[in-house]
């Protein structure tokens, strides 16, 4: 699904902002946390509409306060520190005199936010300021996030991708997946009209064994390709040994990995697709197709490596080849 390719990107990338503004400030390194106010500016204004601003931009240096939206009346502390004293310090700027009609908000950059929500401030200027509401930290932005509509999710997704999506491309690399992806695509995908050298009846014990009757139409639809795959698989490993070993192995670590955070059998089966298309999209040798055509590619993967054992549990005495 698309929301799990937005969202797990922007996951990535607004926690290794977090990690990184942490560490460095740790080595008094702090230029991130300056580019990081205009950057949460606009991040703000895509989650809750606002229209903020750096009021550096304004008027430089001004204590208390990084972020203004005159229209909505909001004034914003973005920080790096995540404690009760940073926010009272903010709070206690003699600054607010002149916002006492405004919203204060708080944004802290790195560290959990969850205890300060359930805190008292010292609030001498009486502007108002909600602590459950009004304190942001990056778990509580990206529930909002999780929660938003597709086609806002996909606006931010843009806009994390503009920001601080360079150093993902600097260090893409070639990747057999995508390899295998691109003769595939190339190949006519009509289904076969003669059947495959399959046990369908073994597939069936492998599916009720692993529970996994929501994704059957999945597996249905693309287990026909067992013999075109086997194909595509000797095609590539013309172009070096161990190529398509390399993708089935691939596969199943992604299958381990995700098993190990996904009980449900069937969110798993649907995760592997989303996981390995994103890893595929994030290869330097992907050529890029259309999403539902890469999506579909994907799938008769994972299918075929379900069929091959290298997926979920096997019922005893599996055996899905048919002896002829």
């Amino acid at each position: 699904m698309n929301r799990s390719i937005y969202f797990n990107y922007i996951e990535e990338k607004l926690n290794t902002l977090s990690y990184r503004v942490y560490i460095r400030g740790k080595i008094n390194l702090l230029d991130l946390n300056i580019y990081s106010e205009s950057f949460f500016a606009e991040l703000m204004n895509h989650l809750l509409g606002y229209n903020l601003e750096n009021i550096n931009a304004i008027s430089q240096n001004m204590e208390g306060i990084d972020l203004v939206d005159f229209k909505n009346k909001v004034v914003v502390q973005v920080s790096a520190t995540c404690s009760k004293q940073k926010i009272e310090s903010s709070l206690k700027k003699k600054i607010l005199e002149n916002y006492k009609d405004f919203q204060f908000k708080f944004v802290a950059i790195s560290g959990m936010a969850d205890k300060l929500r359930t805190t008292s401030f010292s609030n001498p200027y009486h502007i108002e300021f909600f602590p459950k509401d009004d304190i942001y930290d990056i778990k509580s932005i990206l529930n909002i996030v999780i929660n938003m509509g597709i086609k806002e999710q996909y606006q931010l997704y843009e806009f994390i991708k503009d920001e601080l999506g360079c150093s993902v491309d600097m260090v893409k690399v070639d990747s057999n997946l995508a390899g295998i992806i691109n003769i595939l695509f190339q190949d006519d995908l009509t289904p076969p009209s003669e059947q495959p050298e399959i046990n369908s009846f073994e597939i069936q014990r492998k599916i009720d064994f692993n529970e996994l009757s929501m994704v059957q139409l999945v597996i249905d639809d693309y287990k026909v390709y067992y013999g075109r795959i086997n194909e595509k698989y000797e095609e590539f490993d013309k172009q070096g040994v161990n190529k398509s070993l390399s993708v089935l192995s691939t596969i199943r670590k992604e299958y381990i990995n995700l098993s190990m955070k996904i009980k449900d059998t069937n969110e798993l089966f649907l995760s592997i697709i989303d996981g390995l298309i994103d890893r595929i999209m994030n290869s330097r040798n992907y050529t890029e197709i259309p999403y539902d055509e890469l999506e579909m590619c994907v799938s008769i993967l994972v299918v075929d490596a379900f069929t091959r054992c290298k997926i979920f549990k096997n019922p005893e005495g599996y055996d899905y080849a048919v002896t002829r």
